[in-house]
């Protein structure tokens, strides 16, 4: 789990290291297979609970809305 804060660090210092493309992949209500983790660069945890498939793209596409403001310096609401 990370704040939105340290969400906009982790994409900043990804692109800084020459990744043009970010994936998210949604696992589903027991998780990830062993092989989809393995070939993972990271995770990203929102809570330990379980949520559906459409609240979390919701909740993803907001932190990343987030991420992308704080990284540009604008106000964004906390």
């Amino acid at each position: 789990m990370l704040t939105s804060e340290e969400l906009a660090a982790d994409i900043s210092h990804a692109v800084l290291n020459g990744k043009s493309n970010l994936s998210f992949i949604i696992g589903g209500s027991f998780g990830l297979s062993k092989e989809v983790k393995q070939a993972s660069h990271s995770s990203l945890s929102f809570s330990k609970m379980t949520f559906p498939h459409q609240l979390i793209r919701i909740l993803l596409t907001e932190q990343l809305y987030r991420a992308f403001m704080i990284q540009s310096g604008g106000k964004y609401h906390k």
